[in-house]
């Protein structure tokens, strides 16, 4: 394989890479987002300390969720800008992904806001 061949080959698998953890961000973000509803929806019935106990262990299912989206997030920043490095278009829109982890916090601020 030639060098320009293998140049190809490793902007399509980082191309490849970019795709498949936006996909597993938007995963992520759509299960963060049912969970949220969920809570809130449960919230308004589930009273005593199973309640307290449950919504304890969704807001710490919460937190690791929004750990695991900044580490794909960052993830996805670092192969755009391998291939910017490279000479390479942008892999993919990183305001895209800010705008929908934004709107996550927003819509997750609203509900518990909503809850207390």
């Amino acid at each position: 394989m030639s060098v320009n061949g293998m140049q190809r080959s490793e902007e399509t698998a980082t191309r490849n890479g970019i795709q498949a953890l936006e996909m597993a961000f938007s995963g992520v973000l759509k299960c963060r987002q049912d969970v949220e509803t969920t809570k809130t929806n449960l919230m308004t019935h589930y009273k005593g300390s199973d309640g307290a106990a449950f919504t304890s262990l969704v807001t710490s299912w919460e937190e690791k969720a929004d750990v695991i989206l900044t580490n794909v997030q960052d993830m996805i920043e670092t192969l755009n800008q391998t291939l910017v490095e490279q000479g390479k278009q942008q892999g993919s829109s990183n305001d895209a992904i800010n705008q929908a982890y934004s709107q996550s916090d927003s819509i997750f601020d609203e509900l518990t806001s909503g809850s207390r």
